[in-house]
């Protein structure tokens, strides 16, 4: 009876393109979904297709929640998903050891993304300050906006993690583990880096797990947090933490840094310069006047900010009737809602003076 199980769960569960045992998991995908011509239809680029619109969908709950309409989000998602793309793809360029001759003296090479190297990082070191900025522009407190950048960002994180699953492109060290992966399609990156029909953990579902456990949090957070930016610094750490951690099973190369030799990747490298530096961040973050509580009734995304031609706010105190006093037009400029005595108090929530110009905050 011992020999009849396997045989018969490898046959359930084997469906060509992926195989679940024994003894380990078997992936023949090859990256390329159809060719047109000379352009070619990659998995990997379906992923980031599926990952926005999965995204955005996820996120509407939360804009909602925080006075954030649909147009505005659309406008600062083109401007997200452009500093991405830059950021991700420069900052894996710069991390290759052949920088001059490969990238520098072939500058052409920088733009072949299908070749894969998209380094997540610099995509978050771009899309801050890009979101901050554009957040400004349009007049809504930039917390907020990076507050709905994070949520986004680690809903579209699982999506590329399923392409980088079936690209083999993130690949950890080989194993005997019983989830041990083994690629076999010729094509796939694991073949053309040498881990052809190798047993190796399976780093990027490591990695999708992570990212799972983060969004959970993220979401819990969401709706009890009243203080912008603080979702921001969350998703920060917990993300700089776990490449911290999981970068311990990915077969990448061991790299020194300012003369340091600890055995770490780069990315590892990375993720300690980033929690070193959030220490200040974070201060800084909660201390700023876009980071004060926001009380009940108010509209996270507008307030504290100087109203703009143009928004709700100074329409409203336009085309207030002839008399009305100064007062009166800020009042109906301001969202109608009181919150009820027994209004519940979140965990960060703090008095504030005056609705618009609230008080600076400690830590």
């Amino acid at each position: 009876m011992g020999s009849i199980w396997p045989t018969v769960v490898a046959d359930l569960i084997n469906w060509g393109w992926l195989r679940i045992g024994p003894p380990y998991i078997y992936i023949n995908i090859d990256p390329v979904i159809v060719h047109l011509g000379p352009l070619a239809l990659h998995w990997y680029g379906l992923m980031y297709v599926v990952a926005i619109v999965v995204a955005l969908w996820g996120i509407q709950g939360y804009i909602r929640r925080k006075g954030l309409n649909e147009e505005i989000v659309y406008r600062l998602l083109w401007w997200c998903i452009i500093a991405g793309l830059i950021g991700g793809r420069l900052y894996f360029v710069l991390q290759q050891p052949d920088l001059v001759q490969d990238y520098l003296l072939q500058p052409w090479r920088i733009l072949a993304t299908w070749e894969g190297g998209m380094a997540f990082y610099g995509a978050i070191f771009l899309v801050v300050p890009v979101l901050f900025w554009r957040a400004r522009v349009e007049g809504i407190n930039p917390f907020v906006a990076l507050d709905s950048g994070v949520l986004f960002a680690s809903i579209g994180q699982i999506f590329g993690r399923i392409g980088n699953l079936i690209n083999g492109d993130i690949i950890g060290y080989p194993s005997t583990l019983p989830w041990s992966t083994v690629y076999l399609h010729p094509a796939s990156f694991a073949c053309l880096q040498g881990y052809c029909n190798v047993p190796v953990q399976p780093a990027a579902a490591y990695e999708m797990l992570c990212n799972l456990v983060l969004l959970a949090v993220l979401y819990l957070l969401s709706r009890r947090l009243r203080r912008p930016g603080v979702l921001t610094l969350t998703y920060l750490y917990g993300y700089a933490i776990t490449q911290f951690v999981v970068f311990f099973w990915r077969a990448n190369v061991v790299v020194s840094f300012l003369g340091l030799n600890w055995g770490l990747k780069q990315a590892q490298w990375t993720s300690l310069v980033v929690l070193i530096l959030l220490l200040p961040v974070t201060y800084l973050v909660l201390r700023s006047r876009y980071a004060r509580p926001v009380p009940p009734g108010e509209t996270a995304a507008f307030y504290g900010m100087p109203p703009r031609p143009g928004s709700q706010a100074t329409v409203a105190v336009a085309s207030a009737p002839e008399g009305t006093s100064a007062v009166q037009e800020q009042e109906q400029a301001a969202p109608a809602s009181t919150p009820p005595a027994n209004a519940e108090r979140r965990v960060d929530e703090e008095p504030a003076a005056s609705r618009h110009d609230p008080p600076v905050e400690g830590l």
